[in-house]
């Protein structure tokens, strides 16, 4: 995953009065629990021994090792991690965490460790196979209309278009298609995958590094990437750890450790570990 994600306004302000009781008193960190999806492979996923891997978790234990505190890992739906963290069950949110406008109101974030590209994918035999721009990729500073994104929605006008939920890329799918074709929501990013390859929706949308990994499963072996690959600030700065507002030391600490793994090429060895391409800021 990775967040990837935006909150509808409704959950952001309830969120956000939540957030008010949460103590901003400076805590000697020794320990801290870190909740992930545990599902949004190669970002993060559960191992058949339960415990967690991919590339957020291994960078986790370096910055953890870097800051010398312990990190517990735990998993929970992404669409609950906000609220949770804002109440205290948990102290960093791990789960390929998109830096958005709407979310700083309500948390605080580190600095980026990550930034990439999202992508539409239907099977690579079907009719929306080569959608336009296939083998090209586009920056968007925002999800405003462009040549490309009009000659998209024709294409997908009255097809069905799957999303993780609380994403930047739902509000991104949301607010570019919702009057041309149907958009369907689903809790992992699996879900939609599992849908596209039976053939109950048309067109899955996610985070291209997300789909390398699920490229892999032999289920998905009829998908492929169609239309252009979208990065740029559309996404906002990139993917972030999740802390309180009310944590900053605890963001200052995280900040020099990422700092650190980024200068002496730690960040850049396990991006191509796990995703074949340097995802670094």
């Amino acid at each position: 995953m990775m967040i990837a994600r935006a909150l509808a306004s409704a959950l952001l302000s309830a969120t956000l009065i939540a957030g008010a009781a949460v103590s901003a008193e400076a805590k000697d960190w020794k320990s801290v629990t870190v909740v992930t999806e545990g599902a949004y492979e190669p970002w993060n996923l559960t191992n058949s021994d339960g415990t967690v891997g991919g590339f957020e978790p291994e960078l986790l234990k370096d910055l953890c090792g870097r800051m010398k505190i312990e990190c517990k890992v735990v998993t929970s739906d992404f669409d609950s991690a906000i609220p949770s963290l804002v109440a205290g069950k948990y102290d960093v949110i791990m789960d390929a965490l998109s830096i958005t406008d709407d979310r700083k109101k309500v948390i605080a974030f580190t600095d980026p460790y990550a930034a990439t590209p999202a992508v539409f994918v239907a099977d690579k035999t079907g009719p929306l196979a080569k959608a336009p721009g296939t083998d090209t990729t586009i920056k968007l500073d925002t999800d405003a209309r462009t040549p490309t994104m009009d000659d998209l929605r024709k294409a997908f006008k009255g097809k069905t278009i799957g999303i993780q939920s609380a994403t930047v890329y739902s509000t991104f799918v949301t607010n570019n298609f919702k009057d041309v074709a149907t958009i369907r929501e689903y809790k992992t990013s699996p879900e939609h995958d599992l849908d596209l390859a039976a053939g109950r929706i048309d067109l899955a949308f996610d985070d291209a590094t997300y789909f390398t990994a699920a490229f892999a499963k032999a289920e998905n072996k009829d998908l492929g990437y169609t239309g252009p690959q979208i990065g740029g600030l559309v996404w906002g700065p990139g993917e972030a750890f999740g802390i309180r507002q009310g944590d900053a030391d605890l963001v200052a600490m995280f900040n020099k450790a990422i700092a650190e793994a980024k200068q002496d090429g730690t960040i850049q060895k396990l991006s191509m570990k796990w995703f074949k391409l340097n995802v670094v800021p």
